[in-house]
C-alpha cells in the first residue's frame, strides 16, 4: 500500500522545523518593539545614549519593551525609560 504523505501529522523534522520557524518570529517581534522604543526617542528628539541603545536592543522580554515603549512617550530623558517610578 503507498503512503500518503499528509502535511502537518507532526514528525520529529516538521516539529523542529516549525519550533525553529516560531522562535525566529518571536525573536523578530522583539526586535521590532525594541526600534520602536528607539524610533519613538529619536522623534521626539531625545538623545539616545549608546549604552540606553545597547540595553534597549539586548533586552529579550517583550513585557519590558512594551513598557519601556509606553515611558518613550513621555520620559525628557531617555534613561528614564528605565525608572519605574515614571
Amino acid at each position: 500500500m503507498p503512503r500518503t504523505y499528509f502535511p502537518g501529522r507532526g514528525t520529529l523534522i516538521e516539529k523542529t522545523f516549525l519550533e525553529g520557524e516560531a522562535k525566529g518570529r518571536a525573536e523578530g517581534r522583539v526586535e521590532e518593539r525594541a526600534q520602536m522604543v528607539l524610533h519613538v526617542l529619536e522623534k521626539r528628539g531625545i538623545p539616545t545614549p549608546d549604552e540606553v541603545q545597547e540595553r534597549v536592543t539586548s533586552c529579550t522580554y517583550m513585557d519590558i519593551l512594551a513598557d519601556w515603549l509606553d515611558r518613550a512617550f513621555t520620559v525628557s530623558k531617555a534613561e528614564d525609560i528605565f525608572n519605574d517610578e515614571i
